[in-house]
């Protein structure tokens, strides 16, 4: 079956949530006083939540200081959580599952780079995941995930949520190529699970269309969120929140000539709440931390300092969480 672009879809090209303002985007890295290395809480992580958490870095202030230093997945090579020691390069600590990953290094005693992070950022939910020690999934916003085809290519607009689990899984070819992003990648963990197909199956070469990081294609690597290097028979996931201010010049703009898909012809926009596939954005920190300041006080809870932000959130283009909101703002709950 042959998929190429209709008119119908063409609504898809360019959309822009409602309620995004127009800015310049959003700085890299902690910025301003007090230096990155000198506040209470550092981070690294998802690429999809970098540019959220710089600005709300800027807004969550104790006693008028900030806390949060929040430092990019991208960008020069090096960087340096605390005034000694504790240099991170960038590929290491570039997503949700690398983000993780180094804040377990911290938690733990005799590490080299024990004490040097306090808190991870992720687009993706824990799963089945276990850990020792354990941390906490703290959720709050939500994001619109879809596919992006470039506008000049031949993919449609338009593809049903089977059409692209059928894509993933190589069964229509050659018309749709399917993209992954890096491994690490919250985004890719969040997709593969939403496309059935698992990191083991990618190793074993079970699909051999699949484009980027572990499999057999050249072009082994594809940052999330970038589609600058899309080709014209292929799709990639994307963030809605994401593209929506790379529209509006909220953060950088990775597009390229990319436009967001329709999937069962419901257009995406990152604010609604009737999106087919949909997902929660987290801060994770340790679970031992739970009631213990800043970590208490700028993640936990509906009244936390981060779920005070509505309006940060909203212009970085995902869905604010709440009291009320589906999960709660600042829930404790999902622990490894």
């Amino acid at each position: 079956m042959k998929f190429t672009k209709t008119l119908a879809a063409v609504a898809g090209v360019g959309l822009v949530a409602a309620g995004l303002l127009s800015a310049a985007p959003a700085s890299a890295d902690p910025n301003g006083t007090p230096a990155g290395n000198t506040r209470a809480l550092a981070g690294v992580g998802s690429d999809t939540t970098q540019n959220v958490m710089s600005d709300l870095a800027d807004v969550v202030l104790i006693g008028g200081v900030k806390q949060i230093a929040s430092w990019d997945a991208t960008g020069a090579a090096n960087f340096q959580t605390r005034t000694t020691g504790c240099t991170y390069t960038r590929a290491e600590a570039n997503g949700s599952g690398n983000g993780r990953s180094r804040l377990l290094e911290s938690l733990t005693a005799g590490d080299t780079r024990s004490g040097c992070l306090d808190f991870a950022r992720s687009s993706s939910g824990k799963g089945t995941l276990v850990t020792t020690p354990s941390l906490t999934w703290i959720p709050f916003a939500n994001d619109d995930a879809t596919f992006v085809v470039r506008g000049d290519g031949t993919v449609s607009r338009n593809l049903t949520l089977a059409n692209l689990i059928s894509a993933y899984q190589c069964t229509l070819q050659p018309d749709i190529n399917p993209v992954l992003p890096q491994t690490g990648s919250g985004s890719r963990s969040f997709w593969l699970g939403i496309v059935g197909i698992t990191e083991a199956q990618i190793t074993a070469g079970t699909y051999p269309c699949l484009t980027g990081a572990g499999t057999t294609t050249s072009r082994a690597y594809v940052q999330e969120n970038d589609a600058r290097t899309l080709k014209s028979d292929e799709v990639m996931p994307f963030s809605v929140g994401l593209y929506n201010t790379q529209v509006s010049g909220v953060n950088i703009d990775n597009r390229g000539s990319a436009v967001l898909g329709q999937i069962n012809s419901t257009l995406p926009t990152g604010l609604a709440t009737s999106f087919p596939v949909r997902r929660s954005l987290y801060n994770v920190i340790p679970t031992s931390k739970l009631t213990t300041a800043p970590w208490s006080t700028v993640f936990v809870g509906s009244t936390s300092l981060v779920c005070n932000q509505p309006a940060t959130v909203t212009v970085n283009g995902f869905a604010p969480l709440n009291a009320t909101s589906t999960p709660v703002c600042g829930d404790s709950s999902s622990q490894s």
